[in-house]
């Protein structure tokens, strides 16, 4: 069992009693987090972002730390969230294994990891986390929380679970539950993961580590982030030479795409703690945003409390497709917010967020340019009718590459 900590990385230690939503209490767990520009003295610029299943907390480098981080193009300077205008906080998952507490770690009570004594996690015990670990800092009330992927789903269930929090919301290619396709791709690398002889019921080591297991399970996860079209115009049918192949085997990787899956499975199979895969993977499962109030998604949706969102996805996703992005947006609406939703035609799938900042950058520089320029009191009902005229008709942000 493994940890994997930036070198930058902060900590907040949450209450010495943390409820889980399922059941179980956590003692001595923390959150990691990192961040980025200056707060103003009314710390009303600060943007909260929460992560997918894997990230760790650096988004981007920093003086800490000059690696690059998951979203480097995104964040910095001059970027599209821009760190001379906004104070930026990345929060890790709890449960992760990148310096927040999760399975991977030590289990004061024991001594030992907790390995699936963890309690059973959900997207409601991130975002409470989330939450506290922002009040920590001393910020009362948010200009914006972003969120992709799972991160999304943590931020909707923090504007449901601690209204006010935030002012603003900008969700890419989330969801406010997932579809029986995203929970039957996760299901297949959960088994994949624990078919794994070596994964031991939660209980293995470096020298006996279920690999296998996690490269199936990564293979899994890069087909359905990205999409066929993307496949068909970077690998077609090109085939390896057979130097390449080093095998007899008419069973072995023959083409290109296979190559291509493995080494990225490789890359990512020690990184990244099975343990911990499988309980995010989980809690993405189980999430329901209605669960919040006892009520629909969509009802839900009409009950939080913000004055303005983005809502972005790819056209090409099939893990979180279009029609949920719609779905949040049309449920904001519903309950008054400033509701923009931005389809763009990216071939990159659900990792487009994180590849195709020619179409993501512009849209979210422009929606922080607003809230900066407009501020959250200055938007009268007109100028909100305005502004949910369908944003998705604009020609620029949704050209085919």
């Amino acid at each position: 069992m493994s940890e994997f900590i930036p070198p930058a990385t902060r900590f907040i230690d949450l209450p010495a009693a943390f409820p889980i939503k399922r059941g179980g209490v956590l003692h001595g767990a923390r959150i990691a987090y990192e961040s980025w520009g200056k707060p103003q003295d009314t710390h009303d610029n600060t943007i909260l972002i929460v992560t997918g299943l894997s990230p760790s907390a650096h988004a981007a480098s920093h003086d800490g730390d000059p690696t690059p981080g998951w979203w480097e193009e995104m964040l910095g300077p001059g970027k599209p969230i821009d760190t001379d205008l906004w104070h930026v906080i990345c929060v890790n998952s709890l449960g992760s294994c990148n310096g927040s507490t999760g399975p991977a770690s030590i289990d004061p009570a024991t001594g030992c990891p907790y390995r699936l004594e963890f309690p059973e996690l959900s997207i409601e015990d991130i975002a409470d986390a989330a939450a506290f670990t922002v009040r920590a800092l001393g910020i009362d009330r948010l200009a914006c929380v972003i969120g992709n992927s799972m991160g999304g789903m943590t931020a909707l269930s923090l504007l449901a679970r601690h209204p006010g929090l935030a002012s603003s919301h900008i969700s890419i290619s989330s969801a406010v539950h997932a579809l029986p396709f995203s929970i039957a791709v996760r299901s297949l690398q959960r088994e994949a993961i624990r078919l794994d002889p070596h994964w031991n019921g939660g209980h293995y080591d470096h020298a006996r580590y279920p690999e296998s297991g996690m490269m199936t399970a990564r293979k899994l996860g890069v087909i359905s982030y990205r999409s066929a079209l993307e496949w068909d115009g970077r690998f077609g049918r090109l085939r390896l030479d057979a130097a390449q192949r080093g095998q007899d085997d008419s069973f072995g990787r023959e083409f290109e795409i296979e190559s291509y899956l493995e080494s990225h499975a490789r890359r990512f199979v020690r990184s990244f703690d099975p343990n911990c895969y499988l309980y995010l993977s989980r809690c993405m499962d189980w999430f329901d945003l209605g669960d919040a109030y006892g009520c629909s998604a969509d009802q839900a949706l009409a009950r939080l409390s913000l004055d303005r969102a983005l809502v972005l996805g790819v056209s090409s996703d099939v893990l979180f497709p279009l029609n949920q992005q719609r779905q949040i947006a049309v449920g904001l609406r519903a309950g008054g917010v400033d509701a923009k939703f931005l389809p763009l035609e990216s071939p990159q799938g659900h990792d487009a967020f994180l590849v195709d900042t020619d179409r993501f950058g512009p849209a979210v520089a422009g929606f922080l340019a607003d809230l900066r320029q407009h501020g959250m009191a200055g938007w009268s009902p007109l100028s909100r009718m305005k502004a949910i005229q369908p944003a998705h008709r604009r020609s620029g942000a949704a050209c085919i590459q």
